[in-house]
């Protein structure tokens, strides 16, 4: 069946839907990994979102269920040259198009994604919609007009777990770790867990005074999707965490919150980091990293005196990494846990266990 890409902007693109048969609207960014379709998709961090991959081919490996990242798609439409629905791969249980379907959410394929990649990259991130229909209505472009800005939207309270639960191989001797879940990816639990720790999620809304309460060795703030300016309620644990010097660890979102709760300002970047070809350099030692980026905020470089900047992205110059001087803080803007993505920093995870237990043997 034919499919509609429809902009914010005016632009019409058509291609024919392999998804859901529905229509979804939400901000169309794009990613440029090579690889990992099905854990960009079950990332939370993409609620609301549009995806347009750049890399031609997709569906080619199908769906396995041990890559999942949550226990859903998350993203609003998947946008691809090339869909692929006869996957080759011995682990793959499921094509993409019928993913999908299950969750009800629509894709379109056809599309000239360099040329949609060029259009944000000049334009910005705007709305978008995905229309499955034979016929091309002008109603199409007043629905995506009419949509709201992420801009301003809390997301993190929508895709947040709805109870406290455990995570991992849980042993006396390990470190007991708060997570606020923003919408935290299963393997950036995977790897605390493997660093050490004991894990405990907790809903984003959860007040600090009730956790220090219990008291945690550590606590870590999770990637999530949004706006990370309406979220005081995790500024204010933050804050509250700091207060009490307990050893906080932030990335992606946690590190914006971060951000926000030292005083600091963040703003909406034009289109975006979203890839796992990011260099960022470590400002202490000079070393560079490749990473694996996906948000849509960033804090903003006027971090200095005892907040300094431990990380910067090289493609742009923006803020990668925070610390507090004097206080057990680290946050990067990036994903150490990749998922899609390389390696280079996932020992971020180890060095936060080393800082949590430098803490502990100091009192």
């Amino acid at each position: 069946m034919k499919a509609f890409l429809v902009l914010e902007n005016g632009t019409v693109l058509e291609g024919t839907s392999f998804g859901a048969n529905t229509n979804a609207i939400g901000e169309v960014v794009f990613n440029t990994s090579m690889a990992g379709y099905q854990e960009i998709l079950t990332d939370p961090s993409y609620k609301g979102q549009l995806i347009n991959l750049t890399y031609p081919m997709i569906g080619n490996y199908g769906i396995n269920p041990d890559d999942m990242e949550s226990d859903r798609i998350q993203a609003s439409g998947l946008i691809v040259k090339e869909y692929v629905a006869r996957p080759s791969n011995f682990q793959s249980k499921e094509t993409l198009g019928d993913f999908l379907v299950r969750f009800g959410v629509p894709a379109i394929q056809g599309i000239d994604t360099r040329k949609l990649t060029r259009i944000i990259r000049n334009s910005g991130a705007m709305n978008c919609g995905i229309f499955v229909s034979e016929t091309y209505q002008d109603s199409f472009l007043s629905e995506v007009k009419n949509a709201k800005s992420m801009e301003g939207l809390d997301l993190a309270s929508v895709v947040t777990c709805e109870k406290p639960y455990v995570f991992g191989a849980h042993s006396p001797s390990k470190y007991k770790l708060a997570v606020y879940d923003f919408g935290v990816k299963r393997n950036i639990l995977r790897l605390l867990d493997s660093a050490g720790f004991n894990v405990h999620v907790f809903p984003a809304k959860t007040d600090a005074s009730e956790l220090l309460s219990q008291n945690f060795d550590a606590f870590f703030l999770s990637n999530g999707p949004g706006d990370p300016g309406p979220l005081e309620y995790a500024k204010e644990s933050a804050k509250k965490i700091m207060d009490a010097k307990v050893p906080l660890f932030g990335i992606c979102l946690g590190h914006q919150i971060i951000g926000l709760a030292l005083g600091k300002k963040t703003a909406k970047l034009k289109f975006g980091h979203r890839g796992g070809n990011h260099p960022v350099r470590n400002e202490e030692t000079g070393k560079i990293e490749i990473t694996s980026q996906n948000h849509g905020f960033h804090v903003l470089d006027d971090a200095g005196g005892e907040t300094p900047i431990t990380r910067l992205n090289l493609f742009d110059n923006t803020v990668a990494g925070l610390k507090r001087t004097g206080l057990p803080v680290m946050a990067v803007q990036y994903h150490p846990e990749a998922c899609p993505g390389p390696n280079d920093s996932a020992y971020h995870f180890q060095e936060f266990y080393a800082m949590v237990e430098s803490e502990k043997k100091g009192k």
